[in-house]
């Protein structure tokens, strides 16, 4: 399924496992997919870790979802998120998910919404388990994307500076190379920028606003191996330069 088609969004919130300062700018993201019409989030909210939670379920119109504690070491929050997920998946009225959790425990979920074509993203904390990272469509690292908004919140003083370099490491560096390679490249090896980043996201699940941008675009002129240049109506084309 296409993002062009995503209409009805959920997203399924592990409270105990995120925070709520995230609710904002995780919304903003998931409005790319289409309408998040379905907003839950699930966890023992008589605890009193959990308490903030009450004011944020109200402001954004979340569905608290109680879930007692069954027994010691026993996760009820888990469950209950996860055969929602499915209810959902099989009533055939969510086009996509988007679930905020650094728990690698929904790494099966996630595998078996994807299996039925279905667009996930995920929301987490940096020391979220790569088994679940790289199942999802699209992994966002919760802190920085709270930091990127209070940045852009944060009126800029004085001339506006350059862009800054991207801080990414060498494994992103080669996944946008590997992607470029196998992109349709012109005479002088410029590829469609477009069509790079299509066949780096069916690779991985990075996504730039880890990296405090918020286009591809940017994050490639932040970077010293790539070269772009912008042709037919300002569409964007890319090529390594080393």
């Amino acid at each position: 399924m296409s993002h062009e088609t995503l209409k009805n969004i959920a997203l399924l919130i592990d409270a105990d496992n995120t925070t709520p300062q995230g609710i904002d700018p995780v919304l903003t993201v998931m409005a790319e997919l289409g309408q998040v019409n379905i907003r839950r989030a699930y966890g023992n909210f008589a605890k009193g870790n959990l308490a903030k939670w009450d004011r944020i379920t109200n402001k954004f119109g979340i569905r608290p979802q109680q879930q007692f504690d069954v027994s010691k070491g026993k996760n009820a929050t888990d469950m209950a998120m996860t055969i929602d997920a499915i209810d959902l998946l099989y009533q055939g009225k969510v086009d996509g998910f988007g679930l905020m959790t650094s728990d690698s425990d929904f790494t099966p979920l996630v595998t078996r919404l994807r299996q039925d074509g279905i667009i996930v993203y995920g929301f987490g904390s940096a020391k979220t388990p790569e088994s679940f990272r790289s199942v999802c469509t699209r992994f966002i690292d919760i802190d920085k994307l709270i930091a990127n908004q209070a940045e852009e919140i944060v009126p800029a003083e004085g001339p506006s500076s350059p862009a800054p370099k991207a801080d990414v490491d060498q494994e992103l560096v080669q996944l946008l190379s590997e992607a470029w390679k196998a992109a349709r490249r012109d005479e002088n090896g410029f590829a469609r920028l477009s069509e790079v980043g299509n066949i780096a996201g069916n690779r991985s699940s990075f996504d730039v606003r880890n990296y405090g941008y918020k286009r591809l675009t940017d994050l490639i002129q932040g970077l010293d191996s790539f070269k772009v240049e912008r042709r037919e109506n300002g569409q964007p084309y890319v090529k390594r330069l080393r």
